[in-house]
């Protein structure tokens, strides 16, 4: 993660954020007197959310290993040809 001062990012500010949404990548903002801050895209943080949400549910977790064991050995759910068209919207 790159990180900048917040002189630099007040500066900056549309370059900056428009780097952050763009590029997905979170910047760190360096303050001389307080707490640093970190920026990062509205969808960025909804998708680490979500991750965060899965993660601390021990019974989604268990699901997800699940399903890895199960499709690694090929003995997992095989979904009908008229599934797959509605899960890809043709």
């Amino acid at each position: 993660m790159d990180s900048i001062s917040v002189n630099k990012f007040r500066e900056n500010l549309k370059y900056f954020v428009e780097r952050v949404v763009n590029d997905h990548v979170p910047l760190k903002v360096t303050r001389r007197n307080g707490e640093d801050f970190v920026v990062v895209s509205a969808e960025n943080w909804v998708r680490e959310q979500e991750a965060l949400y899965v993660l601390q549910s021990n019974c989604l977790v268990k699901q997800i290993v699940g399903s890895s064991v199960t499709h690694s050995e090929g003995t997992g759910y095989k979904a009908t040809e008229e599934e797959m068209d509605e899960i890809v919207g043709v």
